[in-house]
């Protein structure tokens, strides 16, 4: 009878000890999780540049204090995918200026190997930004982070709507290439 006793007891330890494993690994999972939500803001600009900080001489590697440093700007609207809403962030006009950028094109790549291409004209016709948060609320990967294009898209909706408007509103934004 002890051995049949001892034999469940052994279960429930193994029972036990297999839940306090599937426990650790969860808990690991929300931290990994959370950890790549909160990327720290970062974007890499290559192509037509003048200015780059890499060792290489290819590309100026943006940090999150750099991005955080340019003078900030914002748009209120609504979006396809967003309801109106305060989206802040520098200019892209700023950005391609600290590079010192001459091409007429931005090439948009992004987290999930998207890209998408603007004419640099859209800057100065648009005001367009590159929002790290909304609502004052930093932007995750999971919520358009960490850097959106927005467009004003309230005050042009005749521009800015449907399929063709839509597309100019790239997020999970990694790094530019001015052509």
């Amino acid at each position: 009878m002890n051995a049949a006793v001892g034999g469940r007891n052994g279960v429930y330890r193994g029972a036990w000890w297999g839940l306090g494993l599937l426990l650790v690994f969860a808990a690991w999972s929300m931290q990994a999780q959370a950890q790549a939500e909160s990327l720290p803001l970062s974007l890499d600009v290559t192509g037509k540049i003048s200015k780059t900080n890499d060792a290489a001489h290819q590309l100026y590697h943006f940090t999150e204090a750099q991005l955080l440093a340019l003078p900030v700007h914002s748009i209120t609207t609504a979006t396809t995918w967003t309801p109106r809403s305060t989206f802040t962030g520098p200019l892209l006009a700023d950005i391609l200026k600290a590079v010192g950028a001459s091409g007429s094109a931005v090439e948009i790549h992004t987290l999930d190997d998207y890209t998408y291409t603007i004419p640099v004209s859209d800057c100065d016709r648009y005001g367009v930004i590159v929002a790290y948060s909304m609502n004052g609320r930093r932007l995750k990967i999971s919520d358009f982070g960490p850097l959106f294009l927005m467009y004003p898209r309230d005050a042009f909706p005749d521009e800015l709507m449907g399929a063709v408007g839509d597309s100019k509103f790239v997020w999970q934004i990694k790094a530019f290439i001015i052509k």
